[in-house]
């Protein structure tokens, strides 16, 4: 058999021998590239001869030192052991974690090389969401009359309404960070790597509140570098159980129907089902699952 080399690929003059492999991120990579997004070092490659026979990468925020996910890692029939070294040889220190999107309707098979892979390499599964998809067109609820909605008032504003929803929380990552510091110290971590990076305007950031002016929740429309998208919504446990989700959620689309946007995504976990709920009741639909895997 040709012996295996696994090297960084030479980029630009090997990103058509990198995507030989169908994925739908193959056509992110090259605008990745120019971003920031990807580093040439972070795009590896295992080939026999000229062969492509595996190929893995990485993926952070512009301006970020180390990659913050690996998200591509794609598997030649009767590679898997090349495919395991790749892996053991470009893995980062510490190991990012691993995503990948996957069909709305995607189960677990022999098929997914990929995960046999990384399960040899270490990786565990760490959580499956589902992404969701609305299109122009769509009806858009009517404001209720029940809440106002307002830009909040400075980032204090909003982190202390961060901290309080993390109260009782579904979603995985966030019962994740519970475990290693305070509801105060994940909601600022949260708000500095994450919401005040997205290259979208805070304008577009709303606080909902009671006639009397008590807020009831928050909602983050926003665009990713990617979509538009709905980044972060949430409803304060004093107020939950009453349906403020959905006029939360309703004016989150608002917002974004009028900067004309041509889509809007959103990600919710498969086990926050009251939250999938919303979506699908404001017109949102499945069109891909993401599988989370961790080391």
């Amino acid at each position: 058999m040709t012996p295996l080399t696994i090297r960084p690929a030479v980029i630009p003059g090997e990103l058509d021998l990198f995507n030989s492999f169908p994925y739908t991120l193959n056509t992110q990579i090259a605008g990745d590239l120019a971003a920031g997004r990807r580093r040439p070092e972070w795009l590896w490659l295992a080939l026999r001869g000229d062969r492509i026979v595996a190929r893995a990468a990485w993926w952070s925020r512009p301006g970020d030192e180390h990659p913050l996910v690996m998200d591509i890692l794609d598997v030649a029939a009767g590679h898997l052991e090349d495919a395991v070294r790749l892996v053991e040889t470009a893995l980062p220190t510490p190991a990012p974690e691993y995503t990948r999107f996957l069909p709305p309707d995607w189960r677990r098979s022999d098929a997914d090389t990929w995960l046999t892979v990384l399960e040899r390499c270490g990786a565990k599964p760490f959580v499956e969401r589902l992404r969701l998809h609305w299109e122009p067109g769509t009806p858009v609820a009517e404001p209720s009359g029940r809440l106002t909605f307002r830009p909040p008032r400075d980032a204090g504003e909003l982190i202390d309404l961060m901290t309080l929803v993390l109260e009782g929380t579904l979603d995985a990552y966030s019962r994740q960070e519970l475990t290693r510091m305070t509801a105060r110290e994940a909601a600022a971590e949260q708000y500095r790597e994450e919401l005040a990076r997205y290259p979208s305007p805070p304008e577009w950031w709303r606080v909902a509140t009671l006639p009397g002016g008590e807020p009831v929740g928050f909602v983050i429309p926003g665009h990713n570098g990617y979509n538009p998208i709905i980044a972060y919504i949430g409803v304060v446990p004093a107020h939950r159980g009453r349906g403020h989700i959905d006029d939360l959620l309703a004016e989150g689309v608002r917002v974004l129907v009028a900067q004309d946007v041509p889509r809007i995504r959103a990600a919710t976990d498969v086990g926050n089902v009251p939250m999938a709920a919303a979506f699908g009741r404001a017109g949102f639909h499945v069109f891909e699952r993401q599988f989370d895997m961790t080391w």
